[in-house]
Parts: C-alpha cells; sequence; structure tokens
C-alpha cells in the first residue's frame, strides 16, 4: 500500500531503515508474467490498493494462478468480482475464500478494519436491484469503509427512502443503485450534502433497454452532485466510493 511505502520512507529518514534496504524493498518487479495474465503488482504503491481480480471470462485455475502469484508477493488480501457459484466452489476446494452468491463476489485474507472519514450509504431501488448493490457493498467493505444499506427504497414509495433520512444526511458518500427510470439517484441528490454516485441497473422492462433507460436518466439528472458509473457496475460505484472516502490533503 501507498502507507506501506510512506513508512518505509519515513524509516529511511529517521534512521530505522538504510537506503540499500529501502531500495531492495522498492525494486521489486512491476508485474509478473505467468503467462495468462501479466498480474500488476506495482498497483498498491500507485494507486493505493491491490490489483482486483474479475473473475467472469476466467477459469478456476486461471484465477487461483492470479491468487498465487499475488501471495507470492505479499498481498495476501483479494477481492474477485463476478465470480460464479461453480468456479467458487472449485477453488474453496484447495484455499479459503469468502463467497457471497447474491453479488458474486469473493474475499481471501483477513478483513480489514474500516479507516474511512465517513460512512458510505447504499441505496437500491428495488430487491432486484441487491445483486448489484452488494457487489458495491462488499467492494466499499473490502477496502476499509463502513457500509449502511437502504434497501427497497425505490421512489414508487417514497416514504421508504425518507425513513432513511438520517443516514442520508450523516453519510460521506452515497451510491444510488436502480433500474427502471433511475429516478432514485436524483432525490437522493436532492437530499444530500455529500457526492452521490448512480449505478444504473439493467432491471426493468422492455423500454428499459437492459439499463439504457436509467443510465440516461441518472446522466441527466437536475440534482447536483450526482455522478454515474455504467450499468450494473457495483464494484466501480464501491471503488469510487472508498476513494472518495479515504480523501487526504495532498501537499
Amino acid at each position: 500500500m501507498k502507507t506501506d511505502v510512506k513508512t518505509l520512507l519515513e524509516g529511511v529518514k529517521s534512521g530505522a531503515v538504510s537506503v540499500d534496504d529501502a531500495l531492495l524493498a522498492l525494486k521489486k518487479a512491476p508485474f509478473e508474467d505467468i503467462g495468462f495474465a501479466k498480474v500488476d503488482l506495482h498497483r498498491p504503491v500507485r494507486q493505493g490498493a491491490g490489483e482486483v481480480i474479475y473473475g467472469a471470462g476466467k477459469t478456476p485455475e486461471q484465477i487461483e494462478g492470479i491468487l498465487d502469484a499475488m501471495a507470492r508477493n505479499g498481498q495476501e488480501r483479494t477481492l474477485i468480482t463476478r465470480l460464479s457459484p461453480d468456479a467458487a466452489q472449485e477453488i474453496q476446494k484447495s484455499r479459503p475464500i469468502r463467497y457471497d452468491p447474491l453479488s458474486r463476489t469473493a474475499v481471501t485474507g483477513i478483513d480489514k478494519s474500516p479507516d474511512g472519514i465517513g460512512k458510505i450509504l447504499i441505496a437500491s431501488g428495488g430487491t432486484s436491484d441487491q445483486p448489484v448493490a452488494e457487489e458495491a457493498a462488499v467492494t466499499a467493505a473490502f477496502f476499509g469503509n463502513e457500509v449502511v444499506r437502504a434497501y427497497d427504497v425505490g421512489v414508487a414509495g417514497l416514504h421508504r427512502l425518507l425513513s432513511h433520512k438520517e443516514d442520508v444526511m450523516r453519510a460521506s458518500v452515497i451510491i444510488a443503485v436502480a433500474g427502471m427510470e433511475g429516478a432514485l439517484a436524483s432525490v437522493v441528490g436532492g437530499m444530500a450534502d455529500c457526492p452521490v454516485i448512480a449505478v444504473p441497473t439493467s432491471v426493468g422492462y422492455g423500454a428499459s433497454f437492459g439499463g439504457l433507460s436509467a443510465l440516461l436518466s441518472m446522466m441527466n439528472s437536475c440534482a447536483s452532485g450526482v455522478g454515474v458509473v455504467n450499468i450494473d457496475n457495483g464494484f466501480g460505484a464501491g471503488y469510487l466510493a472508498s476513494l472518495i472516502n479515504h480523501m487526504e490533503a495532498k501537499g
């Protein structure tokens, strides 16, 4: 992590770490080529977080190979997204992963304690949106954030969202997940004093065009402070929310 590099450099400054030892630690190869993948080993230094494995389209053996490469280079905590139940079951035969079938995510390593500046609220329009909402929730929690959920609070029954008004007001970042016409993001954006990340889902009838209707509605929101990620991209929303929730002043 960036904090590890910072600690290393502070050790050199204080004399606790020699220049040669620090140089050795920083001379790691930027990636490891394992044939079917080039595993990015410098991402923690560049971005503060290690590489995440996108599970769809990869065989269990390929995912295990990537996990092995990460472990060899000090990354014990890993997030896997879009992992099928069958692939998860196969991987679990050889290593301990914590799999969530709703969000289709898996996590390895020890859970990270929340260290963000505040809470991330995840609001979803309906029960059908929960797989995407949970992908965002698992992602945000993995990267060290306290997550609050407000599910099934769509605009068809606005009183349901208003019952979470205190959570909305206290959040540092809000992720609004909705299909159909995607109106939830605008309503939340009109209530909140923090950034709102809108996630359109592919939930809806024929004219929703697989989430395109919600995407366009969210992009045309009249509420200020609303940004939009791609259709069904719960991971992207959770990651972005974590970055916002960990912002530091840069000198």
